[in-house]
């Protein structure tokens, strides 16, 4: 198959192309559905690449990528594993879309920090409003006091 293309996005306004020499395939027996084919046929595919060693990364989205996927990679490489498939063909085209979309996320900016507002008037109002009422609510549940 041909390189992994990941759309523009956030991070990547031009795009990006992985040529197909930075990814490795691997294929073995899939245990998920398939029949009794499941026994003959290597459908299951396992879709790696070397972050480090990927030369269509800056250094900048590399360590960004790297930063973002550490929970997911093994040293610095990451691998998608997708067995859902009957046939090989499918798993890898899945396995290629999932790498891309898990690189395209990995690659976007951290969103820009919150800014802390006070809350409004109204809000503090009905807050204080529905806390009185169930106040009132508990309260009409006790027993009377004995006069």
């Amino acid at each position: 198959m041909d390189g992994l293309t990941i759309a523009p996005g956030p991070g990547i306004p031009g795009g990006l192309v992985i040529p197909a020499g930075d990814l490795t395939e691997r294929f073995a027996r899939s245990s998920g559905p398939g029949g009794q084919g499941v026994n003959a046929t290597d459908s299951k595919v396992q879709l790696s690449i070397d972050i480090a060693a990927v030369g269509a990364l800056s250094d900048a989205q590399r360590r960004r990528v790297l930063r973002n996927l550490r929970s997911r990679l093994d040293g610095t490489v990451l691998t998608v594993a997708v067995t859902t498939r009957r046939s090989q063909i499918r798993n890898r085209a899945e396995a290629r879309e999932r790498m891309a979309a898990m690189l395209r996320e990995a690659l976007a900016p951290p969103p820009p920090p919150r800014r802390a507002t006070k809350p409004t008037r109204g809000s503090v109002r009905r807050r204080l409003a529905a806390k009185k009422r169930r106040s009132e609510i508990k309260s009409a549940r006790r027993r009377p006091d004995p006069m």
